[in-house]
């Protein structure tokens, strides 16, 4: 069963290696969705599996996900309905504040296609926000001596919705002495200003009370308020003025706080407490304005917490210039943040890959990855780069992303695995780097048969050994892993003297150790000859064989056999009689023997005993006195004559030691020992034989 899952794991991997190896589609289709703001969490924005061409269920079988950078996650995918849904409450005023156009864009990334498809979503605003003021109360204060047709700038109503949802119109309520002039900034931004139509007299009303009001042009109007106390004030007749109406300065964000960036001036005509000036931000409270300190007395402005471009590039200020008679001045002061390479490149692992086969096809590929620098310009271009020595090469895909790809052919049992590492590097000077580091394993398969470490093998063994004694062990060694690796030993199927080659030998198929399942008979055969195969696990296995040769050492596990003379089976002596009458020479009897074993353990001497049990019959076979009294009983003494391994052949031997005449007719060396001063004679009779 174990192997079974294995082996599917293993053609899974195998099938994603081929899938990603196809060619990648570098240019994603650009999908485009429209959804309104404040929409609760899962309402529908788009169908986006058939925007993919896939069907619902795909997505999550095909592993299809978002993949952004940086802010929360503002969407999500519904796997059920396939269909793209908000993943909370959007604020388009949050998200993108006045633009005119608020885009989301994200990435799709169907992660078994390794595709990337490129999603904008417009947040459109709705009328959610009504003008708001940012004071309940406005005081202006007025010299009773100002002409008609001067004019005051009153502060100005905030709206962050945009186009028609935004602000729109004031209107001021009914006065004899006021009217309302509405202008507007450079950037389209109205804002109202209160014109005198009549002289003032301080002593007939000293103050005046006005609502400002300010509308929206959404459905339905929504409009915000504010009070306008107009104090009357004896006469001052100069008002502040600014040097520039605009101030401009560059930056770079990396300054030190308390840095001073700049001072406005301006200058009031009037002497005494008319004339002097003091500066404030015309706008207050502003997130914005907690960056920057301005002195009231002398108009320096220095910078009080530290500048972040890739949060604001740009301040825009307003700065007003107040006399002691409560006459107004304004200017504008333009602050422009310049970037500098103060941000490492960001790599981010999308997908990884790992373990990847061995055998998957150049091109395939391993990891997708995602490079980004917040800078800007040359700060922010970044270069990606891995070692050169690594079968590996990375390719610029979309929008920051990059493909890590196999280039040359990978080989487990050379490497396992690689640890990779991913160098980003920016353009800045000098520049910045991130290094990231992954390890992909390679994963094993069967490429490689078993190996025996020799070409062939041989062995010895004794004869009559016991059944079950190890004969010798084989070793196969397979440089691939787990079962690609497990070797299984086994014997080619032979026969040998018309029986099964298994019923003398046995393997052991986990170690290579083998067994006699019989005992030998170097009488019966004298050698061996069988295949050991060596097998792996792997799917198909593979296997390669190795030739062993046993061969039987002989022991000396025969007696000799005489076959002649035999013993008399029908009661007689079996003595044999020589005349006395008898020459020398004369053939008394003949002496046949066979040893079934070989080598020296064949070897055979011969050994005469003669028994006289009379004594008149000593002289019938030899005379002692002719053998020089040196062992009387022997005629041959104990040497060994070899056998060579040829089949057997009877040792054939005539004696007549009355004349020591020897016949010999075994072909096989041998030697017969007479007396020392016998001559040996040669006997017809013999010769005839």
């Amino acid at each position: 069963m174990a192997a079974k899952r294995n082996r599917s794991n293993r053609t899974a991997l195998v099938l994603l290696g081929l899938f990603l190896g196809l060619s990648w589609v570098a240019e994603a289709r650009q999908i485009r969705y429209s959804v309104p703001e404040e929409l609760e969490k899962g309402s529908f924005v788009g169908n986006i599996s058939k925007d993919l061409g896939l069907e619902p269920w795909e997505l999550a079988e095909r592993g299809v996900r978002i993949v952004s950078r940086g802010r929360s996650q503002l969407f999500a995918l519904n796997p059920r309905s396939g269909s793209l849904v908000t993943a909370g409450r959007i604020d388009r005023e949050e998200l993108c504040a006045q633009s005119a156009r608020c885009l989301v864009n994200f990435n799709i990334l169907v992660e078994d296609r390794v595709k990337l498809f490129g999603v904008e979503i417009e947040v459109t605003d709705i009328n959610d926000n009504a003008p708001k003021f940012q004071a309940e109360n406005v005081d202006v204060k007025i010299n009773e001596n100002v002409a008609p047709g001067m004019r005051f700038p009153l502060l100005e109503a905030v709206d962050p919705d945009v186009g028609v949802n935004s602000l729109q119109s004031y209107q001021l309520s009914s006065n004899k002495h006021f009217s309302l002039a509405v202008q507007s900034h450079g950037n389209g931004v109205k804002y109202p200003e209160l014109v005198l139509e009549h002289a003032l007299d301080r002593e007939e009303e000293a103050v005046h009370h006005l609502v400002l009001t300010a509308w929206d042009g959404g459905n339905p109007l929504l409009s915000g308020t504010v009070l306008i106390s107009v104090t009357v004030f004896d006469a001052n007749d100069n008002a502040p003025v600014f040097t520039l109406p605009e101030y401009r300065v560059s930056v770079l964000e990396n300054l030190p706080v308390g840095t001073q960036l700049l001072t406005v001036t301006a200058t009031d005509k009037d002497e005494g407490a008319n004339g002097e000036v003091t500066y404030s931000f015309r706008k207050s409270p502003d997130t914005q304005l907690l960056k920057f300190q301005l002195n009231k007395n002398t108009g320096e402005i220095k910078l009080s917490e530290n500048l972040d471009y890739e949060e604001t590039d740009f301040y825009e200020l307003e700065i007003q210039a107040e006399d002691g008679g409560a006459y107004l001045a304004m200017a504008k002061v333009l602050i422009t943040v310049e970037d500098v390479n103060d941000n490492s490149p960001e790599v981010t692992i999308t997908s990884l890959f790992s373990p990847l086969m061995e055998d998957s096809p150049l091109g395939t590929v391993i990891a997708l990855l995602n490079v980004h620098d917040p800078d800007s310009g040359q700060n922010g271009q970044v270069t990606c780069s891995i070692s050169e020595n690594l079968p590996f090469k990375l390719e610029k895909s979309i929008d920051g992303y990059y493909r890590l790809v196999t280039h040359r052919t990978l080989d487990r049992e050379q490497v396992s695995s690689y640890n990779i590492t991913v160098t980003a590097t920016d353009g800045g000077n000098p520049p910045l780097l991130t290094e990231t580091h992954f390890t992909l394993q390679v994963a094993d398969i069967n490429d490689n048969p078993p190996t025996f470490s020799h070409i062939s093998y041989f062995t010895y063994i004794l004869e009559n050994n016991p059944r079950g004694a190890s004969i010798f062990s084989v070793t196969a060694l397979d440089p691939d892993s787990k079962e690609n690796a497990q070797i299984i030993y086994s014997l080619a199927e032979d026969t040998f003297q018309e029986a099964p080659l298994s019923s003398y030998i046995s393997i052991n198929s986990d170690t290579g150790v083998l067994y006699a399942l019989r005992s030998f008979d170097y009488e019966q055969f004298r050698d061996l000859q069988i295949q050991v195969i060596a097998t792996d696990s792997g799917d198909p296995p593979l296997s390669s064989n190795v030739s062993l040769s046993i061969f039987v050492l002989d022991q000396n596990d025969n007696a000799p056999e005489i076959l002649y003379p035999t013993l008399p089976t029908d009661g007689s002596t079996g003595v044999e009689l020589a005349p006395r009458s008898a020459e020398p020479g004369y053939l008394v009897t003949k002496v046949v023997a066979v040893d079934r074993d070989s080598g020296q353990n064949a070897w055979l001497s011969y050994r005469l005993h003669l028994i006289f049990p009379q004594p008149n019959y000593a002289d019938t076979l030899i005379s002692q006195e002719s053998c020089e009294k040196k062992d009387p009983l022997s005629l041959l003494d104990d040497s060994k004559f070899p056998v060579e391994d040829t089949p057997l052949v009877p040792i054939v031997a005539w004696f007549s030691c009355a004349g020591n005449n020897i016949k010999k007719k075994n072909p096989l060396p041998h030697r017969v020992k007479c007396c020392a001063d016998s001559p040996v004679h040669k006997d017809p009779k013999l010769e005839a034989l």
